[in-house]
């Protein structure tokens, strides 16, 4: 059998997974809170007589949870977070968590995405703040303040390291196991006025999708290489007329 064909095509099938997450990527740099998709790898080791053949998954997808780079902004109503934790959002699918701290007020005063989800305190109610009281004051721990009193807090949820994300939108993620509020503030917190942006970086993306398009053409080679010498072993072999 010709295992080198089935192989070099199992390398082309992961490489085409492999080139769709980095193009979703790309087109996600200037996204708030945007967590890039990396695919995971592993090869399935199939009997060939005395021997084995290595073939490539398809990969599997999964969310990196690596830091974005954070920005100034100035913003009363943005907020970048330090360290493991997310921000909670009410969505039509359910609580959401976020690293997206751009918000805005609505008219009622209520806290919301730039989408319009409600943000969510740590018990998982929808922050209102006073649309009179002016800029709210954001500290470390969350705690939102308007004229120096205490209106709400924003809640600050850790995601086991262990749980599976699922992407919600475009910076949004939901875990396959429950987030627990964040208690102890000495390595978490809020920076009032910051934001943090995509965790992608572009130079690294482009070298990827370089050794991906060259690595597929070479894949591409072995395969017309092995179709031909399975020709020639056909006309060699075939019954002379």
């Amino acid at each position: 059998m010709q295992s080198g064909l089935y192989v070099a095509l199992s390398a082309q099938v992961a490489l085409e997974r492999r080139l769709n997450t980095v193009a979703n990527n790309v087109a996600n740099l200037g996204t708030g809170g945007y967590r890039a998709e990396e695919v995971k790898f592993e090869t399935i080791l199939s009997e060939a007589g005395a021997g084995t053949v290595a073939f490539v998954s398809s990969g599997e997808t999964f969310i990196s949870r690596r830091s974005g780079q954070i920005t100034k902004t100035d913003s009363p109503l943005d907020v970048a977070i330090q360290g493991d934790a997310w921000l909670a959002i009410s969505t039509p699918s359910g609580t959401v968590y976020t690293k997206d701290g751009r918000m805005k007020m609505n008219e009622a005063g209520a806290l919301q995405t730039m989408d319009g989800h409600p943000v969510l305190d740590m018990g998982g109610t929808p922050i209102v703040l006073n649309p009179t009281a002016g800029p709210p004051s954001v500290g470390k721990d969350g705690m939102i303040s308007q004229d120096n009193n205490q209106v709400g807090s924003l809640g600050l949820f850790r995601i086991a390291s262990q749980s599976r994300l699922t992407r919600f939108g475009n910076s949004g993620v939901i875990p396959n196991t429950p987030a627990q509020a964040v208690q102890d503030f000495t390595t978490i917190g809020v920076q009032q006025g910051y934001v943090e942006g995509a965790n992608v970086n572009p130079v690294l993306e482009m070298t990827k999708m370089i050794t991906i398009s060259r690595t597929f053409d070479s894949a591409a080679s072995t395969i017309s290489e092995t179709e031909s010498s399975m020709l020639s072993a056909i006309r060699a072999l075939g019954p002379s007329a």
